[in-house]
């Protein structure tokens, strides 16, 4: 957590950078960081070597984001998004929210948490998400009074969003070192590295621990589902209820010829009996 807000933040007009890290990995969640100081600090911000977080080695963001810890000038707050509310979101049924959304949410979250704390906020500085213009616009119409700076590559252009940047990265960073599973009853190592599919360490986890049935990689269990669209109606009057191969949905590796199968609903995968899985249409 970040310290309490200083006097300066409420008696200077502050400026302020706003970027995330973790927007598409295979592991980890989405962090979005900002971090922020005086107009009167801003020059010598640009003399503190901040960069881009994703051209900087692990090892320099690590002593980038100690020193920025303990820089009296500075302050930054974080929203660690977990994997599983992205998803909630994204696959909801009804009122879907795009990544795009989760993140703008995000970060207009940040700004209101130093606001509400007392931080005389005069500007923001964004790396945009979407259309830069469009994501300004929606800035400055929810908070009327400050000046939005929105850019794309904006994290290699301003110090004050480069120091964001590696806030969030390193957050990210420890916070997928120490990351604890659900499915504690699994022998999982934590060797994921970036979380990002093409770091080797990565794939090699995902090689590591992927499941016959449910990984979806190549040389997968060949597993036949019921389809979502069997008509009830049908159920009822006794016919047959309708399987859809996981080909015909796009997953690749299964060898069997035909695309889907008619059956009883009886002939499932050998998984699903033995785990008495079946397929549940209507909740108490």
């Amino acid at each position: 957590m970040a310290a309490l807000v200083p006097e300066w933040a409420t008696k200077e007009p502050c400026l302020m950078g706003i970027d995330e890290a973790g927007r598409g990995p295979v592991l980890g969640p989405m962090v979005y960081g900002c971090m922020y100081c005086a107009y009167s600090y801003n020059n010598t911000l640009a003399t503190l070597k901040f960069a881009d977080s994703k051209t900087l080695k692990e090892e320099q963001r690590e002593e980038l984001f100690e020193s920025l810890k303990v820089n009296s000038s500075i302050r930054w707050e974080v929203d660690v998004i977990c994997p599983k509310d992205i998803s909630a979101k994204m696959l909801k049924k009804k009122s879907k929210v795009n990544l795009n959304e989760i993140s703008h949410n995000s970060a207009m979250g940040l700004v209101r948490k130093v606001l509400r704390m007392g931080v005389l906020l005069a500007e923001v500085y964004v790396d945009t998400v979407g259309d830069p213009e469009k994501y300004r616009t929606k800035l400055t119409e929810k908070f009327i009074g400050i000046k939005f700076v929105v850019a794309k590559k904006a994290d290699s252009l301003y110090p004050v969003i480069s120091g964001a940047s590696i806030v969030a990265k390193v957050t990210r960073d420890r916070a997928l070192r120490n990351w604890v599973f659900d499915e504690t009853a699994l022998s999982l190592h934590m060797r994921t590295r970036s979380g990002y599919l093409g770091d080797p360490d990565t794939k090699r986890w995902l090689e590591d621990h992927k499941h016959l049935v449910f990984g979806f990689f190549k040389d997968a269990v060949d597993v036949t589902w019921e389809s979502d669209k069997v008509d009830q109606e049908e159920i009822d009057s006794g016919d047959t209820k309708r399987q859809v191969k996981l080909l015909s949905l796009g997953f690749t590796g299964f060898k069997r010829k035909t695309e889907e199968i008619e059956s009883t609903g009886k002939g499932c995968c050998k998984f699903f009996q033995v785990h008495k899985l079946e397929l549940v249409r209507k909740f108490p």
